[in-house]
């Protein structure tokens, strides 16, 4: 079974062309996007974004999922929801135009709410964003990362079965435990049946904080849950986010190229080959 990979782009460099020769040099023809030129998708202009799509058209590149900031750590349940409706009509409309099916949420972190309240309202906001996204053939990936949801794999199920909608799945990041407290193979097996998409990264706690470093290097368990994904049929795809320089809620050090990320792509290829010598191609 082939195991189709990808990367989010901007983890390689800003400028889309560059994004493009990144998984174009690992022999990759897949594209996750979050921003261009330092810009979320969603805020690019009209023009902008004409000529990104037509940049990506002309590489043979597909794009495979689109990376939204609805209800993630910069939009806590009290921020203005229509924000949310707006990105998503912007995004609904460029994922058309880009052929791509798939866009990443969160689901809101609280902001003093009891948590009655803030369960009730992130199921009657994601309810909503579900129904215009079905409305145009697109399907929601909520990430275990910030907000109700995000960290406990029971209300990620609980999210999917209230909503019922095949508009709305789960993406499964490999490495996103220790930033937020909660074992990362711990959470895929309550919810494995329930994964459309996956990121790879893989990370250590340190007295300083969370080091992210290559998959297999850390605490993760990162080969444990791509064999326990593939055990249950996953055919998806596994996009790097290496967070080695660059995270988007954190300062940054600017990449000024892009070997970081073409390095960390073949270590994954590598680690992939070894871990699963007949599925990789």
């Amino acid at each position: 079974m082939p195991c189709p990979r990808a990367g989010i782009g901007d983890e390689a460099h800003a400028a889309l062309n560059r994004q493009i020769e990144a998984v174009t040099e690992l022999g990759w023809n897949r594209l996750e996007l979050r921003s261009i030129g330092g810009t979320a998708l969603a805020d690019l202009d009209d023009t902008a974004f004409a000529r990104a799509a037509m940049l990506l058209a002309r590489s043979g590149v597909d794009v495979v999922c689109l990376d939204s900031r609805i209800g993630n750590w910069g939009r806590p349940i009290t921020a203005p929801f229509a924000d949310d409706m707006a990105e998503l009509r912007v995004l609904s409309l460029r994922a058309a135009a880009l052929n791509c099916r798939h866009i990443r949420i969160m689901s809101y972190p609280n902001d003093g709410l009891p948590e009655r309240d803030w369960a009730a309202e992130v199921l009657r906001r994601i309810r909503e964003l579900t129904a215009l996204a079905a409305d145009h053939g697109l399907i929601l990936l909520h990430e275990n990362c910030a907000g109700w949801a995000g960290t406990d794999p029971r209300r990620a199920a609980d999210l999917l079965h209230a909503i019922d909608s095949p508009a709305l799945r789960l993406l499964f990041d490999t490495g996103n435990g220790p930033a937020h407290g909660y074992p990362d193979f711990d959470y895929l097996e309550t919810v494995v049946d329930l994964i459309d998409h996956v990121h790879i990264k893989d990370a250590v706690h340190r007295p300083e904080g969370v080091r992210y470093v290559h998959p297999g290097e850390g605490e993760c368990q990162v080969a444990d849950s791509i064999r326990l994904l593939l055990d249950h049929g996953y055919t998806g795809v596994f996009s790097i986010e290496p967070h080695l320089t660059l995270r988007p809620h954190e300062a940054m050090t600017e990449l000024t190229d892009i070997t970081e990320f073409v390095d960390y792509g073949r270590y994954f290829d590598e680690f992939l080959s070894a871990l699963l010598p007949e599925e990789v191609s």
